[in-house]
This record gives structure tokens, sequence and C-alpha cells, in this order.
């Protein structure tokens, strides 16, 4: 087999998953009922499924014998973006209180740091004693 025929088998192979994957997007966007729940679908299915398009496009033009980096720029573009936006579309619909809101944090000094709260106990002891 020459690399022409890898190249367009593996071309046919990232279409069918991207296209299996954008279409698992769609449904979940359509599907699913409150705005927060549907933020998972194009965000993390439909992100994974351009990028196997765009991934397909560039294994054709390397097929025929060009080179094609635009894809990915595509996708870097599209992998740092994507996250941003849905963080961004998830604060909306908080301040909006258009969702559940979030449990607040734990009322104590551990809840953000890599202490436990066994060793906050010591050290609270030590500096009393």
């Amino acid at each position: 087999m020459t690399s022409e025929i890898i190249l367009n088998y593996a071309t046919a192979l990232s279409l069918l998953v991207g296209s299996g994957f954008v279409s698992v997007g769609a449904i979940g966007l359509l599907k699913f009922n409150d705005s927060m729940t549907r933020l998972h679908a194009p965000t993390k299915v439909g992100t994974v499924g351009i990028g196997m398009l765009l991934l397909a496009s560039m294994l054709h033009s390397f097929a025929l014998g060009d080179t094609s980096f635009h894809e990915l720029l595509i996708m870097a573009f599209l992998f740092v973006t994507a996250p941003i936006s849905a963080n961004f579309i998830a604060k909306v619909n908080i301040h909006r209180q258009a969702c559940e809101t979030p449990p607040s944090p734990p009322r104590d000094d551990t809840w953000s740091t890599l202490n436990s709260p066994e060793a906050s106990e010591e050290t609270a002891e030590k500096v009393e004693a």
C-alpha cells in the first residue's frame, strides 16, 4: 500500500469519527433541557468533532501533495477559546440565576490549600502554647 492510500483511509476514518462526534454534540444540544447541561454538548463533544474534521482536511491535503497548516491554527484557536467561552456562558447563567447556585465552599482554612485539617489544628495548638 502506498502512502496516498493510507492517507485516504486515515482521512475517511477522521471524517467518520469527526462527523459522529459533531452529530452527538448537536443531538445533545437539542436534547438537554436547561442551558447549563446544554453547555457540555458543544464544548466537549463538538470541539473533538471539529478537531477531527480539521485533521481530515489536513490529511487530505497531504495526500494530494499540498501542505496545509491553516487547519492547525484553527484547531489551536478552537481548543483555546472553547473552554473560555463555556466558562463565560456558565458565569452568565449563574449571575442571571437561570440555574441552581453552586454550593458555597466550606468555612475552614483548608478548602483551597494543601493543608489538612489535622495539620492546621496541630499548628494552632503549637501557636497557643
